[in-house]
């Protein structure tokens, strides 16, 4: 992404901070992207506009010129270093660039230059040019944001598109991000918003008055507030110029804004404005507006807005949304967050821009490829792009989508994630990967204080975090094998939208970022699902490399088809409490970490997927159907139980009862294993297995395996490990049992026979947890006594 920066003191500031907002949108994204700025040194006078931005354009084409001056070509499949260049590093064709503030428009000067340098890319080189997807039509950017928007009202219970809320925005309706932001929602009441030159004030507005009179400006060549029609503006609002010495606020002014004085120079009004009591402060301007209480302003780098900033803390909005990169700093959006306010970060909320512009470079590589072979001419080729631009916004808005459903679910996990969260951050520090300091991530100190309070990291820390996770294994799955694996040739196909997949198949194979897609692809995929430090998580507990885990989960995934399951839950969005859909997808959750587990624990079917998928999906799903009438009684009532809750939060029963079965199915697997090795079915296996958890009480004895306390590292993998000993026994117990079935029919005389056989030692184990259960709640020692009680029937 390249700016035209206005900032000539302290342009690398401002470049540095939209790197790190990069950095973190790169999760998303195949290539590693950065920031590039430039300033205009000997401007003409801006009231010359069209010799000011014919010297801006200059100057961005000698910018261009230079990165193309030491950048690899690609000719005929084989790269070609630039002339009089000393190369210290290894062969690199792959730059493209992207618009920014002030180069909007500039895409096809871009590309004009990298014509002129024969450059391998073509009109891939800039993304949005007049053959390209042009972000402000689409609004792509704006709607990436507003995900973040409506996931973050969910959580309070409002429907931003059917329920009317208040807005503070920094903007105008001429503007990308914020004029296309104030359109997604006829329900918007914006009382306030600001720019460079005015301030605009309607204290009461009549959302469907002010939505037709918003859309009405934004279509306009060029607008400003002044251009609002004032007879729209409700009483005692008014459009006020920046320049005046003071501005006299009505009566209903004062009460929509929560503001005591009667007349404010507009400094101190914009001021009021970001810390007015409304339900969103929406940001889709230039400029740093909210910093932390312990930073100052000279700290921030932003001395336009120095008078006009606010900190966090100030803050009175239920929500902020980051249309606009750099409107909070890191530390201002935490101490808003502490404070119980709703925020991500701009890389998270406005990584729809440069999620759109890697669809559309990736897309061009494979057509010009295309183009190249004769089977597409240039013009049909941009009218097939053009023809795909719905889709491609919304496989751009499903990444803003799980992405803001990842940081919601890890935050409802809240203390509970801290210690696994403190190791991750750890292990990163080891690996010169990460310095918490630079991105204000709490030390361990402050870790252990919000232990002790029973507070989570803030979504911003954790924003970081998951951005961390994402950048980690995508390399590390770049440096696998499993790009390679025909499986993953879906995941390939899957990152396209459904014209290419289907008329160019061949070419997407061979596509050459083949091998980053598909690892950037499984990669948000996976961590959007299962949380940020998952992976670490499970590699400490199981000693698996990265590219083991991911197939391990994936093969769990297709098992227990989850993305059907997840797809149920998301389809309820405002039609039950977020609170109920975050906790099934919990339970989802769950069953893909045990799943996963499984699967590294029982290593013959992790290198192939295809094969571990046909020997346990079809008997997974005969027990998932039957599960009701499989389970023991004490086990079957705890479903039906959890079953009711859910459907009395208004969740369609089949769905309820898929979720209310989830941690009885994990079970399956074992199963499926025991029944492979026999010539018993998968249904008589599952009733022994069942019947021998009810009448040795392993699932009471599971329950409160669950209750046990998870504070520290040592703690949860004691649980774990207890678990799936406990599991291990149950499986073993059943293999005893079946074993009996070339003398004995029936799941009831063989397990009768067994328990005959096994005499006082089963005896002995049922009086253990008899004792247990009539005591208070069984600690880990406790526990532990009576599973060396059941291992000794094995």
């Amino acid at each position: 992404g390249l700016r035209w920066s206005e900032r000539m003191e302290d342009f690398r500031t401002e470049v540095l901070g939209l790197v790190k907002a990069q950095r973190v949108k790169n999760a998303v994204i195949v290539p590693v992207g950065s920031k590039g700025g430039f300033v205009v040194k000997n401007p003409p006078p801006a009231t010359d506009r069209e010799a000011f931005l014919k010297e801006g354009i200059a100057c961005y084409q000698t910018f261009l010129r230079g990165m193309l001056d030491i950048t690899d070509n690609l000719l005929a499949g084989s790269v070609v270093p630039p002339r009089s260049v000393k190369r210290l590093d290894g062969d690199d064709p792959y730059l493209v660039v992207a618009a920014d503030k002030g180069t909007a428009t500039f895409s096809d000067i871009a590309n004009a230059i990298a014509a002129d340098y024969g450059y391998w890319l073509g009109d891939a080189f800039a993304s949005g040019g007049s053959a390209g997807y042009d972000h402000k039509k689409m609004g792509i950017t704006a709607r990436g944001a507003w995900e973040s928007v409506k996931r973050h009202f969910r959580e309070l219970g409002v429907n931003t598109q059917e329920q009317d809320f208040t807005v503070v925005g920094i903007g105008d309706m001429s503007g990308d991000v914020f004029g296309n932001g104030m359109l997604l929602s006829e329900h918007i009441k914006l009382v306030a918003a600001f720019d460079h030159r005015q301030i605009f004030l309607d204290p009461d507005p009549d959302p469907r008055a002010s939505f037709a009179e918003r859309n009405r400006m934004f279509a306009l060549p060029r607008s400003s507030w002044a251009d609002y029609d004032a007879k729209l503006i409700s009483s005692g609002g008014g459009v006020y110029t920046r320049s005046a010495k003071s501005i006299a606020l009505s009566p209903a002014v004062k009460q929509a804004l929560a503001i005591a004085a009667d007349a404010l120079d507009p400094n101190d009004l914009i001021n009021a404005l970001l810390k007015a009591p409304v339900d969103l402060l929406y940001n889709g301007g230039i400029g740093t507006y909210v910093k932390a209480s312990t930073q100052t302003h000279a700290e921030v780098g932003d001395r336009a807005n120095d008078a006009i900033r606010v900190d966090g803390n100030e803050l009175r909005c239920r929500v902020a949304a980051e249309g606009g990169n750099l409107g909070f700093t890191q530390l201002g959006r935490i101490e808003y967050a502490l404070r119980g306010g709703k925020i991500n970060t701009d890389a998270i909320d406005n990584s729809g821009g440069v999620d759109c512009s890697d669809h559309e470079v990736n897309i061009k590589i494979l057509l010009n490829d295309v183009v190249t072979e004769g089977e597409l001419t240039i013009r049909q080729r941009d009218h097939l792009l053009a023809e795909m631009t719905e889709e491609v916004g919304q496989l751009v808005l499903r990444d803003n989508y799980f992405q803001a459903q990842s940081l919601s679910v890890s935050g409802a996990h809240g203390a509970a994630l801290l210690d696994a969260q403190q190791r991750f951050i750890r292990a990163l520090e080891r690996k010169g990967k990460l310095n918490r300091e630079l991105e204000f991530l709490p030390s361990d100190e402050v870790i252990a204080e919000r232990k002790a309070a029973k507070m989570g990291l803030t979504s911003p820390e954790r924003a970081v975090l998951l951005a961390y996770a994402k950048l980690t294994l995508s390399d590390e799955l770049i440096a696998s094998s499993l790009p390679e694996d025909p499986y993953f040739a879906g995941a390939l196909e899957r990152y396209f939208p459904a014209p290419l997949r289907s008329r160019y198949r061949d070419h997407i194979a061979r596509h050459p970022l083949r091998r980053e897609i598909i690892c950037t692809h499984v990669t948000n995929s996976m961590i959007n699902r299962v949380g940020g430090t998952f992976v670490h998580w499970v590699r400490e507990e199981t000693g698996a490399r990265p590219d083991e885990v991911v197939r391990a989960y994936l093969l769990t995934r297709e098992v227990f088809d989850l993305v059907s399951l997840w797809k149920s839950v998301e389809a309820l969005d405002n039609q039950v409490a977020d609170a109920t859909q975050t906790a099934m997808l919990t339970n989802g959750e769950r069953l893909a970490s045990r799943g996963t587990r499984w699967f590294l624990r029982n290593t013959q079917y992790q290198n192939d997927i295809e094969r571990g998928l046909s020997h346990f999906a079809p008997g997974v799903a005969a027990i998932a159907g039957s599960l009701d009438t499989l389970l023991a009684q004490d086990d079957a009532q705890l479903t039906q139980q959890a079953q009711a809750r859910l459907t009395s939060a208004r969740v369609p029963p089949e769905l309820a009862k898929r979720v209310a079965g989830l941690d009885a199915l994990i079970a399956a697997l074992d199963i499926v294993e025991v029944a492979s090795g026999s010539d018993m079915s998968i249904e008589s296996v599952a009733r022994i297995y069942f019947a021998l958890s009810g009448r040795l009480h392993f699932g009471w004895l599971r329950g409160h395996i669950a209750l046990l306390p998870a504070d520290s590292h040592w703690q949860t993998l004691a649980k774990a490990a207890l678990r799936d000993d406990l599991a291990n026994v149950q499986r073993k117990l059943t293999c005893a049992v079946v074993e009996q079935h070339a003398t004995i029919e029936g799941a009831d005389a063989l397990i009768k026979a067994w328990e005959n056989r096994s005499g006082g030692a089963l005896e002995r184990s049922r009086q253990v947890i008899t004792d247990l259960q009539s005591g208070g709640a069984p600690d880990l020692a406790m526990l532990s006594v009576a599973l060396r009680e059941l291992r000794a029937l094995t």
